[in-house]
């Protein structure tokens, strides 16, 4: 167990440009060690940019070449994992003995997911890939599969969580109570007021700390082009943060921040949850096993799958 300052990044990042964004979540990273943080949580889609707004031209049936063409710049903002971008990184980490959370939109072949890094001052930890997209999101994010379903062990505790709206999956949640999460890292897009009752529930629920960081963006820190359908002047929020720090009973500790960039931090004990567990457990005592299971598939699903070349001594056995 161990007591340390967490930090939720509310911040502005540069949508479709993965080096100018990249570039501002290193400086982040400095100014989130400054503070005196060892844990950062940055925003879903912090790296690549959250469309907020878009449509590509889509509709049942129908697609349109600005709509293509709206694709194709989202792509080229994205970044591929491993690559350069997680390298700058996880350098920035190893400068700041930080260990962070970061949400990118991440490029594999002609599919983006919207990813979580978990990044170290020691390399890349591991990755989340959202599981299940939501509305129109499906349009241009694949789905995860079981395999990220990812926890950390970091000197300070278990490190894990989710994106957005996967914190309204309840068997999602169970899953990664299991497996013992005790900061729980929750990049989100949603902005709304009632998202703060989701992080207070899940902290309560999973008797764990929550690091919920949400992006700032006016209409003005978009494209000139940027062929929103939601209606804004250039001084206009399309994106109003809210991030927030919650303790393990459900305590807001920090926040919530609106309408302005920020790094709120909270120095926690993570000591506190051994005591919060008296009166709830969610996968211990509080379970009933002999009632509800949950069976969890971790195998990659991969489309295709070659099996290993057979070597030149092979032939004619």
């Amino acid at each position: 167990m161990a007591k340390l300052k967490v930090a939720a990044v509310q911040a502005t990042t540069v949508p479709f440009d993965a080096a100018a964004a990249t570039a501002r979540t290193v400086a982040l990273i400095g100014e989130a060690a400054a503070k005196g943080a060892k844990i950062a949580v940055f925003p879903e889609a912090f790296i690549g940019g959250y469309p907020k707004g878009l449509d590509f031209g889509c509709a049942i049936g129908r697609r349109t070449p600005e709509g293509r063409e709206d694709f194709a710049r989202y792509v080229r903002g994205a970044i591929t994992v491993p690559g350069p971008e997680v390298d700058q990184l996880v350098a920035a980490c190893a400068e700041h003995d930080l260990h962070a959370t970061v949400g990118v939109i991440e490029r594999d072949g002609g599919t983006l997911y919207c990813t979580a890094l978990y990044l170290a001052p020691t390399g890349l930890l591991g990755i989340h890939r959202k599981i299940m997209p939501t509305g129109s999101e499906r349009l241009v994010w694949g789905f995860g599969d079981g395999s990220t379903l990812t926890v950390v062990d970091t000197p300070y505790g278990k490190l894990g969580g989710a994106i957005c709206w996967e914190h309204y999956m309840p068997l999602m949640r169970a899953a990664y109570y299991a497996k013992g999460v005790q900061i729980w890292a929750a990049p989100t897009a949603d902005d709304r007021e009632s998202w703060i009752a989701t992080m207070r529930h899940i902290a309560l629920e999973g008797r764990c700390f929550v690091i919920g960081a949400c992006q700032v963006m006016r209409r003005s820190d978009f494209p000139a082009d940027y062929a929103s359908r939601i209606e804004a002047g250039p001084d206009e929020w399309m994106m109003h943060g809210r991030s927030v720090i919650v303790g393990p009973l459900g305590e807001i500790i920090a926040g919530p921040l609106l309408d302005e960039e920020g790094i709120l931090t909270a120095d926690i004990d993570t000591d506190d949850i051994l005591g919060s567990k008296l009166d709830f457990d969610a996968v211990g005592h509080y379970s009933r096993p002999d009632l509800f299971t949950l069976q969890v598939d971790e195998r990659p699903q991969t489309p295709v799958a070659f099996s290993a070349k057979s070597g030149a001594g092979d032939a004619g056995a």
